[in-house]
């Protein structure tokens, strides 16, 4: 059966419902138009790698080697293990007789061979069982009790250098808290609960924290900073460890942001001189006088623009950021005058760059960044105590992403906390040639970590 047919009012109500639902369906074409082009401009990009972007090495795709055997290398001069500065005895042998069965007890021998011979002694835990006796005085009639040793009061049964080695093996050798139960029974003979050792890092806060403000107050006595940050896991948030060092010192801060309350915070009123880091904007404009941006970093920007296709700007920007690296290596060696001269060549070969007219996007995009940090490339050429990069940052915040990687994070804020401050402690220590274990002991103990002479 036909439909009745429409009168007038009811076509041109008809038709403008259906203009009404092309316009919308044209618009969100054109949306969806928009929207592909630009996933397609997105999918003919260079793919970001460790080589050109910040990307760790650990996430880059490593190409398929080949399955043949590598060639021997060429062999290098033999070598031997030197030989220990202190032994703990030492045995002086002489020749009693030669091979051919002659007497050799009074001919005047000299040394012809020295070598040592390296053991570790069976290790069991040194238990002191302390018994105070007491009893009832005939004068007064009150009871009494003997005085306990210095160093052996009652409390905790574990003694410095074992909890010095908890914290050692928890924090330094990331092992996990069950893990670290078995491994103290196994190497040691030692029975000890989870619990127990828990105890002994919350008992250990206080020191950590004395030594980290001990630290802090060396660091601000500086003129430079520099500073990175690394995700961290606590619970099921996600947290972020910082580093803030410089020279002889470094101070670890676990924060749940990521944000420039944390650099404020950790400050206060004081501010350096100078500050080196890589381009994130929490560690931006915070110094007094001028800031450091890390070259390494920015060079691999500066490859991602060379891969997108630029010829004109990113090659030859690359070349002069590579030069002025070169420079800072070698800088010991070079007088403060050739290091201005430096610094003014570098400047004028940035002006030259700048006056280019690169033709492809990423060139015109990283020129227009050049631009913008082009007066915190090149600080460190004339200014001894900064770096051209922030590898400092970076090597001083490995340990705690293979800490984070073994470990999956931490189940308490207390725990994230006090692994800050036992970061601070052995890096402080490393970079003052003192060893982590020592570092820890020295901690706990309430002494400051030694500056080397």
């Amino acid at each position: 059966m036909k439909p009745p047919p429409l009168n007038s009012t009811d076509k041109d109500l008809v038709i403008a419902t259906l203009m009404t639902r092309i316009g919308v369906l044209s618009a969100e074409n054109a949306r969806l138009s928009a929207l592909v082009a630009e996933l397609q401009a997105k999918l003919s990009q260079p793919p970001k790698g460790p080589d050109n972007s910040s990307t760790p090495p650990s996430r880059g795709q490593k190409g398929s080697g080949s399955s043949k055997a590598k060639a021997k290398a060429k062999p290098h001069p033999g070598a031997h293990r030197l030989l220990h500065p202190n032994p703990t005895r030492e045995w002086d042998i002489l020749a009693k007789t030669c091979g051919c069965g002659a007497d050799v007890s009074g001919v005047e021998q000299e040394a012809r061979e020295t070598y040592d011979c390296v053991e570790i002694p069976k290790i069991e835990p040194d238990v002191t069982r302390v018994t105070l006796r007491g009893g009832v005085c005939p004068c007064c009639e009150k009871r009494f009790k003997a005085t306990p040793p210095e160093g052996y009061e009652p409390g905790s049964p574990f003694r410095p250098n074992l909890r010095a080695f908890v914290f050692y093996l928890r924090a330094v050798q990331c092992i996990p808290m069950a893990r670290l139960k078995d491994v103290l029974f196994d190497l040691l003979g030692l029975e000890i609960s989870e619990g127990a050792l828990v105890n002994i890092l919350r008992a250990g806060e206080p020191a950590f924290a004395a030594q980290v403000s001990r630290i802090k107050a060396m660091l601000f006595a500086s003129t430079a900073i520099a500073s990175d940050e690394t995700g961290l896991r606590v619970g099921k948030a996600s947290w972020w460890l910082w580093v803030f060092h410089h020279g002889l010192s470094a101070v670890f801060v676990a924060h749940p942001n990521r944000s420039r309350a944390v650099v404020e915070e950790f400050l206060g009123d004081w501010r350096p001189d100078y500050w080196i880091s890589d381009r994130y904007a929490a560690q931006l404009n915070w110094a007094l006088r001028d800031h450091q941006i890390c070259l390494a970093h920015f060079i691999r920007d500066v490859q991602y623009a060379i891969d997108c296709g630029d010829a004109v700007f990113a090659p030859k920007l690359l070349r002069l950021l590579k030069h002025a690296c070169g420079i800072g290596a070698r800088r010991e060696a070079l007088a403060d005058s050739t290091l201005r001269s430096h610094q003014a060549k570098l400047d004028n070969r940035l002006d030259d760059l700048l006056a280019l007219k690169p033709t492809h996007k990423a060139g015109k995009d990283l020129q227009g960044t050049v631009k913008g940090i082009r007066r915190h490339l090149f600080v460190f050429v004339t200014r001894r105590d900064l770096t051209a990069t922030n590898n400092g940052s970076e090597r001083a915040i490995r340990p705690c992403t293979v800490y984070r990687k073994v470990t999956n994070g931490f189940r308490s804020e207390w725990a994230a906390r006090l692994y800050a401050n036992i970061r601070s402690a052995v890096e402080t220590g490393r970079r003052r040639a003192v060893r982590a274990i020592d570092a820890i002991r020295l901690t706990l103990e309430g002494i400051p970590i030694p500056i080397p002479p």
